[in-house]
């Protein structure tokens, strides 16, 4: 799926490594996928990109090929918070030698890019999320059709080990249960063998407590952070462009560009596009034709 990519593993800390691919010339560009994937979400994406960019695609920690550190709530999830995935961001672009990068990121990678733009403000030229709204956000205007669209949300936050025995003892229930919706178009979008990559993840005891850990850290650690930030007036800077799903929970549950331009001092632009929550591997052909337009 990525061939011509070349692969690497950067250490970003003494015990976290962090697996990537990269192909391709010009301007840097980061791509963040989400949960429960791994950088194959980009797969109809990112070698149509090459041409136009260097591509950098990479599995965020507790994902895929990349190091999945023990985390517990001794340590308020700190492991996981998306500023210390952020700064593993920073650290693997510096090691690849560069000093500002565009980013596009999806679903749990929006999270991450949404608190790298803030906490490295002048690192990154411009940022597209697709289909999220801020965390904080979410959170704070939950009601009962996002809980129940979004259940994954409030289950993987319950005291482990309870979640994560439940996955791994029923990996293919969960994926049923998970890409089996109308949100995620039933996953009929996703390639077999990107598939494969994503329900090996739940057949891997640390990898699921990782991701479970994941999403603790954003109810807890991160919504301090959130509001911390937003309280000392730290918002994002650069240029953002946000497409989600029209048929998603995005579109119903929430004004998308009304809540990121409440985060940011920069412009925000965006859409509802054709699609359900997995916009790369839906509708790849809209988004390369805005990924060409917004980041020129």
């Amino acid at each position: 799926m990525f061939s011509g990519f070349q692969e690497f593993n950067i250490a970003v800390s003494p015990n976290v490594t962090i697996h990537g691919v990269r192909a391709g010339s010009g301007p840097p560009l980061l791509l963040l996928h989400g949960f429960p994937q791994t950088y194959h979400i980009w797969n109809r994406i990112a070698p149509e990109l090459t041409s136009s960019f260097t591509v950098i695609c990479i599995d965020l920690r507790g994902y895929g090929k990349s190091s999945k550190p023990p985390s517990t709530v001794l340590d308020s999830h700190k492991t996981y918070a998306k500023s210390t995935m952020a700064s593993d961001c920073i650290s693997v672009m510096s090691h690849l030698g560069f000093e500002k990068f565009s980013i596009v990121s999806h679903d749990r990678g929006a999270r991450v890019a949404h608190k790298l733009c803030v906490d490295f403000w002048d690192r990154v030229e411009r940022v597209m999320f697709l289909d999220i709204a801020p965390t904080l956000c979410m959170f704070e205007k939950t009601d009962q059709e996002f809980a129940t669209v979004y259940w994954h949300w409030f289950f993987l936050i319950q005291p482990s080990p309870f979640p994560e025995k439940l996955i791994v003892g029923n990996q293919e229930l969960f994926k049923e249960r998970f890409f089996g919706n109308s949100y995620s178009g039933g996953g009929k979008f996703i390639l077999p063998k990107a598939m494969e990559m994503y329900v090996k993840q739940l057949k891997d005891e640390d990898a699921v407590h990782a991701m479970c850990e994941d999403y603790r850290a954003a109810a807890t650690i991160d919504l301090v952070e959130a509001r911390k930030d937003l309280e000392e007036g730290r918002k994002i800077r650069c240029p953002v462009r946000v497409l989600w799903g029209n048929g998603g929970i995005i579109e119903r549950s929430f004004d998308c560009l009304g809540e990121w331009r409440a985060v940011s001092e920069g412009e925000v632009t965006g859409e509802a596009v054709k699609s359900g929550h997995y916009i790369a591997e839906e509708v790849p052909d809209v988004l390369l034709k805005n990924i060409k337009e917004f980041f020129g």
